[in-house]
């Protein structure tokens, strides 16, 4: 524990958003593959999608990604009016925004694994749209905490950094490692999230509600014992 109180808090932060990025890769995974083709993390992706649906590509879904880029905008703002009225860095509004996501996937998780949403579009929809809202909150709290590079959930932006950075584009590969990491894990995430799929949606939806909890959990006591340390 004394090595841990030891680790700067900038770092634990970064820790933190990282692993919030392979819940990420987790929750896309099962909207994409579980979900009709839907990220409800990565937004880039649905509003691609919606392009090529609407130039008449081929059996591509128009209502669950248009939904999904909806309630993730619900989600950010809703986040972003709440976090706004709080100190830079972590608070407990932070910890209280993660928390609700995490506690939104877990009812999730409980709902589909009661019932069959796969089999009904309304509630694949709902589903679908539930997840971009919880991911939308989650977005809007890591752009607060300004954790640099680290979004939690896309890394089109983190691989061009790598790219443009590196020594081969001369650069000197600032925060190479933190990019490579975000890289990395929000690709085992979708490894994890597609695996997931063979128990069930409810499984992915439950793991990425485990480590939600977990960084709500760690970054309110780090956050706390920061403010005990405090001269009175």
């Amino acid at each position: 524990m004394k090595r841990l109180n030891a680790v700067p808090t900038e770092r634990v932060h970064l820790w933190l958003m990282l692993a919030l990025t392979f819940s990420t890769g987790v929750i896309d995974a099962v909207g994409y593959l579980g979900l009709d083709r839907v990220f409800t993390g990565n937004m880039t992706g649905n509003v691609v999608l919606l392009g090529m649906a609407f130039a008449g590509g081929a059996d591509l879904p128009v209502l669950r990604p248009a939904l999904a880029l909806i309630f993730f905008m619900l989600g950010a703002a809703l986040a972003g009016r709440m976090l706004r009225r709080g100190p830079e860095g972590w608070s407990w509004r932070v910890s209280a925004a993660l928390m609700a996501v995490a506690g939104w996937l877990f009812l999730l998780a409980v709902f589909t694994g009661f019932v069959d949403v796969q089999a009904d579009d309304v509630l694949g929809s709902l589903t679908t749209s539930s997840m971009a809202t919880a991911m939308g909150i989650q977005a809007a709290t890591a752009k607060r905490l300004k954790v640099a590079e680290i979004t939690t959930v896309v890394v089109t932006s983190t691989i061009t950094g790598l790219a443009s950075d590196s020594r081969l584009a001369g650069g000197d590969s600032t925060f190479w490692a933190r990019r490579a990491l975000a890289i990395a894990l929000i690709l085992a995430g979708a490894v994890a999230g597609a695996a997931a799929l063979n128990v069930g949606v409810w499984f992915g939806l439950g793991i990425s509600a485990v480590i939600s909890t977990a960084a709500a959990v760690m970054g309110y006591v780090r956050h706390h014992r920061e403010l005990r340390a405090l001269p009175s």
